[in-house]
């Protein structure tokens, strides 16, 4: 690969080429102007640009020395006290070079800290504030032990609005000569709720089929049902058919191989356009809830969500 093609392509990212979290951009881009930057928490569902905003925030402000003053360590993989107090502190009490005012630790998946290593990494963030700022990365900002959360700057990430998602899937699919049709796009778009991670990831799984990527390729490849075959198996049951709803649902779990916890998640989004009054619909939500709970506890899919069909055919006041 040409040098200078691989350097673009793999280059650290700016803060100007983040969308969808523009208020928090521009309270990043004043640290960078001030080059002072707090102790952060980026709390936020994943996919959503927490990690990328901490490294284009340390690539604008270290320019050149980004890499010597930089460092990005995952939580999940070690989440014990011992990593505080070697990895996170060796680096934070050592002083920045190349004009850096101070260097930055992201800890991304923050939340998977243990609560001995969490407190042990309190005292750390104090101790060396001089030389080292700290971005805590995390999906839950609630399992951040209070004490770190008093001694950072939080910000919380939304969603992702599918129009922006859907304008970088176009400018990949382009870039990469992939054909991504309307209703293929259309479809990431419904399965990734906001996660432009999962997007990129599922554009890419669905592009290895070497065909125009349509909504059937996606949800082939992801393992997901149609939503159209859901609403379809929803109108069935709440109609009495009760035996082309079955049918329907024995196609999806045994023919199109649909995971029954990801069927019952799909089932809760589709609820909202039956026609149903309240107290129905308040009734089916419950009953989805708790058989989410059951398949997530190993009961049979196939046999918990007949009988949630049943319930919407036979409705609440039964």
């Amino acid at each position: 690969m040409d040098l200078d093609l691989w350097t673009e392509k793999y280059r650290p990212p700016t803060l100007s080429e983040i969308i969808g979290q523009e208020a928090l951009i521009e309270s990043f881009k004043k640290f960078v102007e001030t080059r002072t930057v707090p102790h952060c928490l980026f709390a936020g569902p994943p996919g959503t640009s927490k990690t990328t905003a901490a490294m284009a925030m340390a690539k604008d402000l270290f320019g050149d020395s980004f890499e010597r003053n930089f460092l990005e360590l995952n939580a999940s993989d070690e989440r014990g006290i011992d990593v505080v107090r070697n990895q996170i502190k060796n680096f934070a009490r050592t002083m920045p070079s190349g004009g850096a005012p101070f260097k930055i630790l992201v800890l991304d998946e923050a939340d998977h800290l243990t609560a001995d290593a969490q407190h042990a990494l309190r005292r750390t963030m104090e101790s060396y504030a001089a030389s080292c700022r700290m971005i805590l990365i995390c999906n839950y900002s609630s399992r951040i032990i209070p004490p770190i959360q008093s001694r950072c700057a939080i910000f919380r990430f939304s969603r992702l609005d599918d129009n922006d998602i859907g304008s970088r899937l176009k400018y990949i699919a382009k870039k990469e000569g992939v054909s991504l049709l309307e209703a293929g796009s259309n479809a990431i778009l419904y399965l990734v709720e906001g996660d432009m991670r999962a997007a990129i990831n599922l554009l890419q799984a669905a592009s290895s089929t070497g065909q125009k990527i349509n909504d059937e390729i996606v949800y082939s490849i992801s393992g997901r049902a149609n939503p159209e075959v859901v609403r379809k198996m929803l109108n069935e049951a709440q109609e009495g058919k009760y035996t082309e709803s079955l049918d329907s649902l024995r196609n999806l779990i045994c023919q199109q191989g649909v995971s029954p916890i990801d069927l019952v998640k799909q089932i809760h989004r589709e609820i909202e356009g039956l026609n149903l009054d309240n107290r129905k619909r308040m009734d089916i939500l419950n009953q989805t809830a708790e058989i989410e709970f059951r398949v997530g506890e190993g009961a049979n899919g196939e046999i918990q969500i007949s009988s949630l069909l049943a319930r919407i055919g036979l409705g609440s006041d039964s």
